[in-house]
């Protein structure tokens, strides 16, 4: 081999593999790695990734400027800056914004931690936010029993329902607040749920409002990888009517919900709400880190009967307990 190929080819090999990794981190979904074990979970925090590549741009740079292999440190900080650039550019689109506006229906989702947040605090969210139905994974009968008292005690009149885990899975229920003024509804067996976590499917008796589903699929762990893969494809399947309400925490985002859409839907026949407000950048999972670094893993997903007129991610609940934050979507009937 020729000198000045031998001189090159570290070069090549660099940019060749950094090229890869620069695919994997900004757009993975070009080869379908989005939903690939350790890329699922690297792609959750596009900003603190963002802000990791933009650091090592600079380092690979100031490498180059002192001369030690230059050509491949030049290299590596046109490469980690192209996949910051990448990053934010992603995060910018998806928007951080958020709103609250007047509709025909209010939903909103919370995580509790297990009860870590309070039926008190529920409560307040309900009561603050006028949500008409509430998704509440890992809030046992118990506590929603609690929160339906504390608002009826205060003038809102709310039915709870939950759907608790199967023999084997994780002993984190999931439960469901509806307004009275909705109707009652019925849980439906026959639509299953997502695997190793319980999520379920509402309609209501008398057929005229919209579906609803309170989802809690398993996130992107090790060992868990497979049962998280079936139970966003169970999320994408609940959206195939224009009348469905899905709300939860999906233990995704926007990437490992890519290429689940049907018929123009984002999920399935659904939108995401956030991605509609143009606030899907803003994080809800921990409340250790701010909105715009954290994982924007909770999502209302509605059908194209519905129109969203606002979005917000809750922050003044972060110290209540729980290490998600909930979010609230205003919608209106087409």
């Amino acid at each position: 081999m020729p000198t000045a190929s031998r001189r090159r080819l570290p070069l090549l090999i660099t940019l060749l593999v950094a090229g890869l990794l620069a695919v994997l981190v900004v757009w993975p979904q070009l080869i379908g790695a989005e939903r690939w074990q350790g890329v699922a979970l690297l792609i959750s925090f596009r900003a603190p990734v963002a802000i990791g590549f933009a650091a090592l741009a600079v380092v690979a740079g100031i490498v180059a400027l002192l001369r030690r292999r230059a050509a491949v440190a030049l290299g590596l900080a046109v490469v980690c800056a192209a996949v910051a650039v990448g990053n934010g550019a992603v995060l910018l689109a998806r928007g951080w914004g958020g709103s609250v506006a007047e509709g025909d229906l209010t939903v909103a989702v919370w995580n509790t931690y297990g009860g870590g947040a309070s039926p008190d605090a529920i409560a307040r969210l309900v009561r603050e936010s006028g949500a008409d139905v509430v998704s509440l994974p890992e809030t046992d009968s118990r506590a929603a029993a609690e929160v339906v008292g504390i608002l009826e005690r205060g003038g809102i009149r709310m039915t709870a329902a939950t759907v608790d885990a199967a023999p084997g899975d994780r002993p984190v229920p999931t439960s469901l607040l509806v307004a009275d003024a909705l109707g009652p509804y019925v849980l439906d067996p026959a639509a299953g749920s997502t695997p190793g976590a319980p999520s379920g499917v509402w309609r209501p008796v008398d057929g005229t409002g919209p579906t609803l589903v309170a989802a809690h699929p398993l996130p992107p762990l090790p060992f868990m990888l497979d049962d998280w893969t079936r139970g966003i494809d169970w999320i994408a399947a609940q959206c195939a009517r224009p009348d469905v309400i899905l709300a939860g925490d999906l233990n995704s985002t926007l990437d490992h919900l890519s290429g689940l859409g049907r018929n123009g839907g984002t999920v399935g026949e659904c939108e995401d709400a956030a991605r509609e407000a143009g606030a899907a950048a803003r994080g809800t999972w921990p409340v250790d880190l701010p909105t715009a670094l954290a994982a924007p893993i909770d999502h209302i997903l509605v059908g194209s009967a519905w129109e969203v007129r606002s979005f917000e991610v809750r922050t003044d609940f972060d110290d209540a307990g729980s290490d998600h934050r909930p979010v609230v979507a205003v919608l209106s009937r087409r």
